[in-house]
């Protein structure tokens, strides 16, 4: 039986499907044991899968994972439809595509526009991420620009863009420079109502027609 998406699909054709992610759902499985218990868990793949099999369960359909947004993180999200075309974005995802996000961090920041670019690298166990010295064996450079849109109550409202698709990238760098994610309380934030960081856009060359697309959520908050 075909189930309800929990969001909106904003454009599908042949080649991709681009989501508005609600937060709260997993954009793939965690780390489950076979593919019964993966394929059963609620996570945006999960429920694409089921869609493009329009509930057949025998169908061959998927959809193909190319990026991810975390669990709590919100907005625009981009899914291939054929193994051909995740490898197209995976191959040169930084140049094929741009990414926008809106988020509002603790306290306010020195100034109107910054940059931060560092290395950064997962601890052993997975669970947080930080920056580290160029030299560090498996870090990965991350580069996120941002720029200042209001201050009100102590929170900064800031548009960032990333140059770099790195784990929490957003995340670690606010928190590092003393101005974490509201809600963000993995990275030193204090307990909010959810963590305020929102996927607002992405744009991409298409696969196919190489025309520059580009799709935007409303904003959540």
């Amino acid at each position: 039986m075909k189930q309800r998406l929990p969001f909106e699909i904003l454009y599908e054709d042949k080649d991709v499907i681009v989501i508005d992610k609600p937060a709260g759902l997993l954009t793939t499985h965690t780390k489950l044991y076979g593919r019964a218990a993966r394929e059963a868990q609620s996570t945006a793949e999960n429920y694409l899968n089921n869609y493009v099999r329009k509930g057949q369960l025998k169908s061959r359909n998927r959809v193909w994972l190319v990026h991810r947004l975390d669990r709590e993180t919100s907005g625009v999200m981009i899914f291939a439809k054929s193994e051909e075309v995740a490898e197209y974005f995976r191959s040169d995802w930084n140049n094929l595509t741009e990414k926008t996000y809106l988020a509002r961090v603790e306290g306010r920041l020195d100034a109107s526009e910054g940059v931060f670019d560092t290395f950064l690298k997962e601890d052993d166990d997975g669970y947080k991420v930080r920056s580290v010295s160029e030299n560090v064996k498996g870090s990965k450079r991350a580069v996120t620009e941002w720029r200042l849109i209001s201050f009100s109550k102590a929170v900064s409202l800031i548009e960032v863009k990333l140059k770099s698709g790195r784990k929490n990238q957003i995340r670690v760098h606010f928190s590092e420079a003393g101005h974490p994610v509201v809600g963000d309380v993995k990275y030193g934030a204090k307990k909010a109502s959810r963590l305020f960081l929102h996927s607002s856009s992405i744009a991409f060359v298409h696969p196919h027609t190489h025309k520059r697309m580009e799709f935007s959520s409303s904003k959540p908050w």
